[in-house]
């Protein structure tokens, strides 16, 4: 029985991408090299490179005047470069989750970091609404997708500083108007690639305002100029990027994925609701389409080990909840098939029968 993947990262991808990135790791282009052990400045690997880049610029409707830059790191590294590339004075940041804190607590030794509002005191349960951001801040950082709490901003946002987004869990999965943010960034192994790849969109004309000098590897500038080759890139990471982008086109991109999304999430939301054994740990209006949380309800906290046990025969893989916060947490990824959020329905279903 092939398990069924709900890991919130690294996480479910294509099986085009496994296969495709499988075959190039043992010949690659027919080279009788591994994809492995190319040089990255090969013509053959430069062109997986600008393909990649090409396809990410065309799926996400990327305006002129941005560029898409490959890095290491992951997201965490993100949450000190940005500040340290565009805080000046002042920046203002939007909690809603772990990462969210991470991201401005990293901010705060670059400069003033302003906490427009937060969710904390309600587990980040819900995303704050009613705030004010500062017109004189250097920037506006947010979290998309909160996978630990499972809750997303649906839409993006109007701002009157550079918008800076962590979409590290939602990218690709959902339209977004680029040229509303200075910023976007995550880690890959969520929606795109294997773990060890970092995307960054930035728009050009955000960068160079600071008077702190940056370390050549933290410039932004520095991967722009040399095209995400200044150091060795992660060859295999966007080589299977690449791999996940053709299928994401393929499969009608991203209105298609989006669509597909909203469909998988629904079904399962309404499970949850349905299902007297269950509750939703999110607000309704901020639930996630990417990570769906929920716990045992009042009454049947003491089957919650029982649950994930069970689940696991059924072949359900990567259902634990985050560690910080407990039940359960299925990642309902671009390439989870409707038949996977339908077999952990399926379950659901079944498990309360047992224990009507």
């Amino acid at each position: 029985m092939k398990k069924i993947n709900f890991s919130a990262g690294p996480s479910i991808l294509p099986q085009q991408t496994i296969e495709e990135t499988a075959k190039a790791i043992l010949d690659f282009n027919s080279s009788t090299l591994s994809l492995m052990e190319v040089s990255h400045r090969s013509k053959d690997f430069i062109a997986v490179m600008d393909e990649t880049i090409a396809l990410f610029k065309e799926l996400l409707n990327v305006p002129e005047g941005y560029s898409v830059i490959f890095l290491g790191g992951g997201a965490s590294l993100q949450f000190c470069m940005v500040p340290f590339n565009l805080l000046e004075k002042k920046a203002a940041y939007l909690n809603t989750g772990t990462w969210a804190s991470k991201a401005q607590k990293e901010a705060k030794l670059f400069g003033e970091v302003i906490e427009v509002a937060s969710s904390k005191a309600d587990n980040f349960s819900y995303v704050p609404k009613d705030y004010t951001i500062p017109a004189d801040a250097d920037y506006f950082h947010i979290t998309t997708n909160n996978t630990i709490f499972g809750t997303e901003l649906h839409t993006d946002l109007d701002s009157p500083v550079p918008l800076i987004a962590d979409m590290s869990s939602d990218i690709f999965s959902r339209v977004i108007d680029v040229s509303k943010y200075g910023l976007i960034y995550g880690g890959a192994q969520k929606n795109l690639a294997p773990a060890g790849l970092t995307f960054v969109i930035v728009k050009d004309d955000i960068l160079g305002k600071v008077s702190r000098k940056i370390p050549t590897m933290l410039d932004y500038k520095t991967h722009i100029e040399n095209e995400s080759m200044f150091n060795t890139p992660p060859v295999v990471p966007i080589y299977a990027a690449m791999q996940t982008l053709r299928w994401l086109k393929a499969n009608g991109g991203v209105p298609a994925m989006e669509k597909k999304n909203k469909e998988k999430a629904a079904s399962l939301y309404a499970e949850i609701d349905r299902n007297p054994l269950f509750v939703g740990t999110a607000a309704k209006e901020d639930r996630s389409i990417m990570n769906v949380c929920f716990v045992m309800a009042k009454g049947h906290e003491d089957k919650e080990a029982d649950f994930l046990k069970f689940a696991v025969s059924k072949g359900l893989d990567g259902l634990k909840g985050h560690r910080s916060v407990g039940g359960f947490r299925a990642s309902i990824y671009n390439a989870m098939p409707a038949e996977g959020v339908q077999a952990l329905v399926d379950a659901m279903k079944e498990f309360e029968k047992q224990n009507a």
